[in-house]
């Protein structure tokens, strides 16, 4: 029996944006999705800053990169 996982793979676009770049991801849970953000960071070797805020009225986390 096989096991799947429902584990999203979050793809960031920290290598395209520019210094000041930010995106919104719309979610629920945003606690878990810093994670995501930092380890994809990391991969990348980039520098960002993130805030839960909401977008035409949906929560979510707002990204921005700072170096």
């Amino acid at each position: 029996m096989a096991i799947l996982h429902d584990e999203l793979e979050w793809i960031f676009p920290f290598q395209q944006m520019a210094i000041g770049e930010s995106f919104f991801i719309p979610s629920v849970k945003p606690a878990s999705l810093f994670y995501a953000i930092d380890c994809g960071a990391k991969r990348e070797k980039v520098k960002v800053k993130y805030f839960v805020t909401t977008k035409d009225n949906c929560l979510g986390v707002r990204v921005w990169r700072i170096k």
